[in-house]
């Protein structure tokens, strides 16, 4: 199966939709990709569509509900998490700005803002 991602006039993912291979004549991306834009143009009416890998093999990630589609480098990526997070463009994934430290004795931790904003130092904090 092919994935297609609609996006809106920013850029924005707003549906991720499924294309049969047979209907793409079983081609690899980028072949594949003009067969499966066609018919989800027709299917829907809405013009705007990229192709989309659920095993991130292109376009950097799965684009997801809200994704950002970023035309310059043809990618997919979430929505920035934190303002002070930075987006690691090689994985196209967010990263913060501290590494997190690993679970341990069912331990885990999440990230809050106003911690880090306050300290810069400290950001991780135990659930």
């Amino acid at each position: 199966m092919a994935h297609f991602a609609r996006l809106d006039d920013n850029n924005i993912v707003t549906e991720v939709t499924v294309v049969n291979n047979v209907d793409i004549h079983f081609l690899p991306f980028p072949e594949s990709e003009a067969f499966g834009v066609k018919i989800c143009r027709d299917v829907s009416g809405h013009q705007k569509w990229k192709q989309t890998s659920y095993n991130d093999n292109f376009r950097g990630n799965y684009a997801g509900l809200g994704f950002i589609y970023d035309t310059t480098n043809d990618v997919f990526y979430e929505p920035q998490p934190f303002g002070s997070w930075t987006l690691n463009k090689s994985t196209w994934k967010w990263e913060a700005p501290l590494t997190a430290p690993t679970p341990t004795d069912g331990n885990y931790y999440h990230w809050d803002e106003d911690v880090y904003q306050a300290d810069n130092t400290k950001g991780w904090v135990k659930d």
